[in-house]
């Protein structure tokens, strides 16, 4: 058993590492663009699909991905994304041409969705016990969430010691290794079949949905505006299409996305609340990074260094003191006061001066934004694996991981658009640079606070304690549901109910 317990924590690791690899790719490009668009002479238009080709291609396949993973196994959709990710990396760092370097990050951004949208439901399968699960929970929750400002730090460190091409480079090995621990460490599930056939209506129109929504979010209403023509008519156009897909799935005989995960009101109120929180959180590192730079000087090492205490901090609330405080607690209980940890840390950034000391005008918002994450997000992602039977395990995996791209997509278009429009205007008013570039980031940060807030009224409103199905399976016997294991038997004998904990 021990050995077993162990082999089970060392693949927890290997996944946790192929999740840091993805998301790490994220932010440690947007250190490296300038030098990106120095060596290869894209304009400053063009330079953004860098980044776009990569968010366009993740956030619309991630709910793909992930039902994928039930239908045709998880640990094999992990292996193959992780697989095609290293290759996109390679050819990244390769790359001579701008078109070769926008193509390979498309790649990347399907690779990466392939990797991500089915981590979370290989670790409530592979810990079934209430407690392990919390804390395997956290530890990804860590890795997930603080991944962001290791990529800052990271970018910082390569570009500069030595050059862009290494931040992909970097991904080769990582990769490599990843893939040959996890064919020895992680048990091959074969999935649940395609049943009577692959929905392929309903996939072609949840991936365009989502591609075509993450693009207008990133493109035309970043760059025009919400209330441009374009940005509503290809607006509108994904809403269709989203609705197209739900009608499909109500009368699909093999449905791609069964409807009845949404029923479940900590599924559904849990992925709202990500979406509102971290669209306020994405805001605070991009602006933040902004900020620093722009108006303290800080450069790209500074800046990752600076973020560090968000780091050190949530690293030790998700992997210490998550599953003790689920335990005792509750998961839902932990939601409103970590989601009010973020937004204090988010009102002390608006009401920071032009020329702020970090020691006291940026410190103790890291410190309480670290806390507050470390907190509340183990407990949010466990709410939402909750209600996932085995079947549709990969499918709430990947919902989870869809409604964090898509919060933070569309938290960082609104907060950047609003602060650069409020910054314009305090410049036309005879504002100096810097405390016009202040004041915009400033009622950015104010509007983060204010979408977090409504995550805590969500959280307070709309999410039940006790709500896991009676009916659900307990993921390694289909024949015990979660709330019999724990009140006597093995597993988890002993154990609370993860419904219990909630």
């Amino acid at each position: 058993m021990q050995q077993e317990d162990r082999s089970r924590w060392l693949a927890l690791y290997v996944l946790c590492v192929g999740v840091l690899m993805i998301v790490l790719d994220v932010t440690v490009v947007n250190v490296a663009l300038p030098s990106i668009q120095e060596e290869l002479h894209f304009s400053n238009s063009s330079l953004a699909w860098v980044v776009n080709a990569y968010l366009i291609a993740f956030g619309g396949l991630l709910l793909l991905a992930g039902r994928f993973g039930d239908l045709m196994g998880r640990s094999r959709i992990f292996l193959l994304g992780v697989g095609l990710f290293t290759l996109a990396s390679l050819m990244c760092g390769l790359a001579w041409t701008q078109t070769l370097l926008v193509c390979a990050r498309f790649v990347q951004g399907i690779a990466g969705a392939m990797t991500s949208a089915v981590v979370l439901g290989m670790i409530v399968t592979m810990f079934p016990r209430p407690r392990d699960q919390a804390k395997a929970i956290g530890v990804y929750a860590f890795v997930a969430s603080a991944g962001g400002s290791v990529g800052l730090l990271a970018g910082g460190v390569l570009t500069q010691a030595l050059d862009w091409h290494w931040i992909f480079f970097v991904n080769v090995p990582i990769g490599i290794a990843t893939i040959l621990f996890a064919r020895r460490l992680i048990d091959r599930d074969e999935g649940i079949g395609f049943g009577e056939g692959a929905d392929i209506p309903g996939a072609a129109l949840i991936t365009s949905a989502l591609m075509l929504g993450v693009y207008t979010i990133v493109k035309p209403a970043a760059e025009r505006g919400w209330g441009a023509g374009e940005t509503l008519a290809l607006g509108a156009l994904s809403l269709l299409l989203l609705g197209a897909f739900v009608a499909r799935e109500a009368t699909a005989r093999n449905p791609l996305v069964p409807l009845r995960i949404f029923r479940s009101r900590n599924v559904s109120g849990a992925n709202l609340i990500q979406v509102f929180s971290v669209a306020g959180m994405f805001g605070m590192f991009f602006l933040g990074a902004l900020y620093m730079r722009k108006v303290l000087g800080y450069d790209a090492l500074q800046i990752g260094l600076a973020f560090l205490p968000v780091t050190i901090t949530m690293g030790s609330m998700s992997i210490r003191f998550s599953e003790p405080l689920i335990t005792r607690f509750g998961a839902r209980a932990l939601l409103p006061p970590g989601l009010a940890m973020i937004a204090v840390a988010l009102v002390l950034l608006a009401l920071t001066p032009v020329h702020a000391s970090y020691i006291t005008g940026l410190l103790p918002s890291m410190l309480l934004l670290g806390t507050g994450a470390g907190v509340c997000f183990p407990a949010l992602m466990g709410v939402a694996m909750s209600g996932a039977t085995p079947s549709d395990a990969g499918l709430a995996s990947g919902l989870v991981n869809t409604t964090a791209q898509v919060g933070g997509a569309l938290g960082l278009a609104v907060l950047a658009t609003l602060s650069a429009s409020h910054t314009n205007k305090l410049l036309a008013q005879g504002t100096s640079t810097a405390a016009a570039l202040t004041g915009g980031y400033q009622l950015a940060f104010w509007i983060a606070a204010g979408l977090v807030t409504v995550g805590i009224v969500v959280s307070l409103t709309v999410l039940r304690p006790g709500a896991v199905p009676a009916h659900q399976p307990h993921f390694e016997d289909e024949h015990a549901s979660i709330e019999q294991v724990g009140a006597g038997g093995e597993p988890g004998a002993g154990e609370p109910a993860y419904s219990e904990m909630l």
